[in-house]
This record gives C-alpha cells, structure tokens and sequence, in this order.
C-alpha cells in the first residue's frame, strides 16, 4: 500500500481485520483501546524503526515486546533464519540445533541443569507449573498481583499486562475452581508472603513470580522480598519459579537471576521460564531447572508435556544467532548505556516540564511512570495518571515515536537505537510534554 494525501491506510486496514478478527487483533493489547486511536500496521521493520501501512517511520520502543535485542533485520540472524528455511521448515523430529540452542541458555544461565524448548511463554509457564506440581505432590501455587505469567486458565488472577489495561481482574470463561489453588499475594509484600507460607506451607508445590514485573510496566522486586521468597520455599519444600520471559537475557546476559545473584549470594531459582530474546522474534520459548526436577517430564517421568513445532528449526537457528551476537564482549554494557541515557534523558525533560515522573531501567528494558516515585505493587501502579499517558503516548506517536500503547507495559531498547534516535526520543517527549499542561 502506498500512502495518499486522502486515506489513512492504518484505518481501512482495521476496518478490514474487524470484520474477520475479534477486535480486529491478535493480541489485545494491538487494539489501542488503553490509549485509543487507530492501531499502526506495520509493513517492515528494519534496525530501530518500523513503517507503518501509511509508510510512516516509527522509533520502536516496544521491539516485539522484547525479543528484537539487536533491532529488526540483524544481518546475522537473517542469514541464519534463511540458511534454516532452506533446510526444512518443520520435521516434527529432532535436530541437533535443538541441542546446540539448549546448550548455549544452560551455559548463559548456570541455575538450570535442563530445559526443554517450547513454542510461547504461556506454553512454558503452563508446564512449569504442572512440573512444580508433579515434581511436590502439592497443588497450591503462590503468584503476585499484577505478574503476567500467560494466559494459562490458573494464572489468569489479577495478572496484570493487557487485564490491568482493560480493568478487569480475571477472565471470563476461568471457572473458580479452576484458579481454587492459586493464591494471589501482593507484591513486595514480605508480611503477606511470610503469612501465606505460615497458612499454607505444606500444600504449597510453587512460587512463581517476574523478578521484575513488566507487565505492570516496570516494577522492580525488592531484594530483602526476593531473599524471603527463596528462603520460604527452600524451608517449606516449595519451587521457585523464576518467569524471564521478558527479562531472560534482556536485563543481563545471565538475565535477572544474575542481577539477584550478585546482590544475594548463592542466589537461584529452581525453575526458570524463558522466552522473546532467546528466540530472536520467533514463537520460541523453555523451561529449565536442576536434573531432578526436570526428569519428572515425560517420557522419563509422569509429568506430560509435548508440542508439535516444539524447537522449530527455524525459530532454533534465529534463537541460536541471536544468542551468540548478544554474547560478543561489551554487548549488554552498550546496551544498558544506551537505555540509562534514555531513561536519564526523559526524567531530566519531566523535571524540567514539572510533571510528575518516576523511571528505572536494567540492561535493556525500561518502565516510567507519572508519579513522583516508583511503585512497589500493582496497587501503586494504578494510581498513575492514566488520561496523561494517553495523551502522552498520541503526543509521542504523532512525532514518530511507538512507546507500548498502554500504561501497564515496559519498554525495550535494542542495539539498532542510536544516540541520535535517543535524544530525538527524548525531545519528542519534551516537545509533548509541553503540550499537555
């Protein structure tokens, strides 16, 4: 489609995928209705932009939500991706890369002994979940208020990300006894987590949780809360779930276990739950924790779990490349430069602009919110000015700018954004700011 001074492709493509798509998207959040507005369809992507069908050029700050670590169209995972296409799409059998792909997240992340490749994040956080409960004997499972973890029927509880966008704290179509095992604690909260354990203890199989919560933006654990969730399932016999899909290999090489494990030594989680940058921007995701737990998994042990496109070969090769660019000696101090400057730069406009801010960052991603501190728990998170973010997010869009269209959402910067495309970021925003009185 190319663009004309009378018709705005973006809305007759929307009017199309209405007629044919619940809500005319495939994921929710697509839809705008946060922020309002015609959703962007994007025609190509290339380095730190997309265009959209109306070919506009956009700075891409949501980079598929956080798989697209080096940009779009690295030239090393494309010739990878090409090179396996021509190979074979899908054998429904195994491949060696399978092997080569595990082997390099278990040597990038030393907690997990094994792991299996899977197609989604939901996928994997489903099975860690029934693996913690096959491996204990136990049903109930801890989670936060406002941690995403898929949208598996018993983690859709108050979960945050695209349900925090639409208000709504469950889902239709989840039958109560279906969530009856899933106790719903608040964030941060060490008294509540102590309590729940002091209750519960001997039914609890798991604790799973996002060490730091991009599904209500950007909200970090505590460390003294991360210690006591450690140390209140190794007490109790419970797991340790660590969800990274979002943060796994995008806060830090060794992802945000590592960033725990230098602040609380000896620090690991039992099982980990990965996805988005260790498949490059393919349907990738995994599971992994120690030998033990992990032969629990059928066919040598009682636990099922199987997947027709389980360790794509396609999506395996793009995983593998990225993987390997990512490795390269001073990618991740690069890239966490990258996203401060930003961060420091939008925080120094709003204080010159008067309006209230709160931003943080690790590695690669990025949250801020319109508040004068950053949130401890979804409760916090809620109260953050909801209209200005809309018309911060249009103000943004309108300059070229593509920031997540909802409040509840982190950022991501890649390898593909330059000093130049931050510091246009960075006036756009103040430019918006300035606008919105």
């Amino acid at each position: 489609m190319k663009p004309s001074t009378d018709t705005d492709f973006n809305d007759a493509l929307m009017a199309r995928a209405r007629q044919v798509i619940p809500g005319g998207v495939n994921s929710p959040v697509r839809a705008f209705r946060a922020v309002g507005g015609t959703p962007r369809f994007v025609q190509r992507a290339h380095g730190a932009y997309f265009w959209d069908a109306n070919d506009q050029r956009y700075i891409d700050y949501i980079g598929s939500w956080g798989p697209m670590i080096l940009g779009h169209g690295h030239p090393a995972v494309l010739e990878a991706v090409q090179q396996a296409a021509t190979e074979g799409l899908s054998f429904g059998a195994p491949t060696e890369r399978e092997i080569e792909l595990a082997e390099e997240i278990l040597s990038l992340v030393p907690s997990m002994e094994m792991l299996r490749l899977v197609s989604s994040g939901t996928e994997a956080g489903m099975t860690a979940i029934r693996l913690a409960r096959g491996a204990t004997g136990r049903s109930k499972i801890l989670k936060f208020e406002g941690c995403y973890h898929g949208h598996a029927d018993a983690l859709l509880v108050k979960a945050g990300s695209g349900l925090a966008t639409f208000g709504n704290p469950t889902s239709a179509g989840v039958p109560p006894e279906v969530v009856q095992h899933t106790l719903v604690l608040e964030y941060n909260n060490v008294a509540q987590l102590e309590e729940a354990f002091a209750l519960h203890g001997p039914e609890i199989a798991g604790l799973i949780i996002e060490p730091i919560a991009g599904n209500m933006n950007f909200v970090r654990a505590t460390v003294e809360f991360t210690r006591r969730c450690r140390e209140l399932c190794t007490q109790h016999g419970a797991l340790l779930i660590y969800d990274e899909v979002m943060t796994g290999c995008r806060v830090a090489l060794g992802s945000a276990q590592s960033v725990y494990a230098r602040l609380i030594p000896g620090f690991e989680p039992d099982i980990t739950v990965m996805g988005k940058v260790i498949g490059g921007g393919m349907p990738l995701a995994a599971f992994g924790g120690k030998r033990v737990v992990m032969e629990q998994l059928a066919p040598l042990g009682p636990v099922y779990q199987a997947g027709t496109l389980s360790g794509n070969p396609v999506a395996t090769a793009c995983g593998l490349a990225t993987l390997r660019e990512i490795k390269r000696p001073g990618f991740f101090e690069s890239l966490a430069a990258k996203t401060r400057r930003l961060v420091d730069g939008l925080s120094a406009a709003a204080r010159e602009a008067g309006v209230p801010f709160a931003a943080d960052c690790e590695g690669g991603m990025f949250g801020f919110f319109l508040l004068p501190e950053l949130p401890q728990n979804y409760q916090q998170v809620m109260k953050s000015d909801s209209a200005r973010f809309n018309l911060l997010f249009h103000g943004l869009l309108s300059r070229g700018v593509y920031i997540a269209p909802a409040l509840y959402e982190a950022g991501f910067v890649s390898a593909a954004h330059s000093d130049a495309d931050l510091d246009f970021t960075i006036a756009a925003f103040r430019e918006t700011l300035a606008t919105l009185g």
